[in-house]
């Protein structure tokens, strides 16, 4: 197993152990289901922000529920790995559920980093976060890279593709 990979009971006490030290915890959350170059751009402004990076990946159940049939691409322990082997990530959890909150109330990070498709004001989770001291934070470049239109031009959803 991946030395950055951990259960979220795992982690808990990892990040204990930095929030003692005096730390800034950062967590970063999505699919990540086929990696781009706006996923790298999040993850590293998500760094910048605090001192330890902790990514959580949904589960491919969730992946699947929230964004439907053909999904995920990958499963979640080869996504796991893929970004956990980012030298900006410092540890990665899977989690179930559709909201990143339980990772939230668990963790407590300092900072929830959100892509720029988000506001401060319009980050579901903004009401947790604010409720035990954290803060939202914007990152990465704007929201001109998906999954899905890369999924959607390599099946041919892109007229230069055919022929």
């Amino acid at each position: 197993m991946n030395q950055k990979i951990f259960s979220l009971s795992e982690l808990a006490s990892i990040i204990e152990h930095h929030r003692q030290a005096g730390r800034r915890v950062t967590l970063a959350n999505g699919c990540f289901d086929l990696l781009h170059v706006g996923h790298i751009r999040y993850l590293q402004g998500a760094k910048a922000v605090g001192d330890i990076l902790v990514v959580g990946i949904n589960s491919d159940a969730s992946v699947q529920q929230l964004k439907g049939a053909g999904r995920p691409v990958m499963p979640d322990a080869e996504r796991a790995e893929i970004i956990a082997a980012l030298a900006c990530v410092d540890y990665v959890t899977v989690f179930e559920s559709l909201t990143v909150e339980p990772l939230l109330a668990t963790l407590r990070p300092n900072f929830h980093a959100k892509g720029t498709d988000y506001t401060t004001e319009t980050v579901p989770e903004r009401e947790i976060v604010r409720r035990y001291g954290g803060e939202v934070v914007i990152v990465g470049d704007p929201k001109d890279h998906s999954t899905s239109a890369l999924l959607s031009k390599s099946r041919g959803g892109n007229a230069e593709n055919q022929g």
